[in-house]
């Protein structure tokens, strides 16, 4: 789908932990179904800690996690306009890697060529 000159792709329904579990424990017939719930609680879990310890996570090829820091600011209030002090406070941030950015576009490509072929 095409909307001025950006190509949106249609919504599709996203992946789930429990859609994470079923991938892998089909992908690797000697699991069961749950050490697979179990590998995948295990390696969110260690993820959320590091983040939550201030640690960076690099996963080659993939991406990396980390903390960004977002200082106070004086915001508004939508309902009465008036100004609000918004304390500083830490999020976490992804970055993709390479090898997913390149993958992304490639597979982005292929579905606009896809739809400029069905027009």
């Amino acid at each position: 789908m095409r909307t001025g000159r950006f190509f949106v792709s249609p919504p599709q329904k996203p992946m789930t932990r429990s859609d994470l579990v079923e991938e892998l424990a089909a992908k690797f017939v000697q699991l069961t179904h749950q050490d697979a719930e179990f590998a995948v609680k295990a390696i969110l879990e260690a993820m959320n800690h590091a983040l939550v310890r201030g640690q960076r996570i690099e996963i080659r090829g993939f991406g990396s996690f980390s903390v960004n820091h977002l200082p106070a600011r004086m915001g508004r209030n939508p309902r009465s306009g008036e100004r609000v002090t918004i304390p500083e406070r830490r999020v976490p941030h992804f970055k993709p890697g390479k090898a997913l950015r390149e993958a992304v576009d490639q597979h982005t490509a292929a579905q606009r060529q896809t739809a400029a072929d069905q027009s």
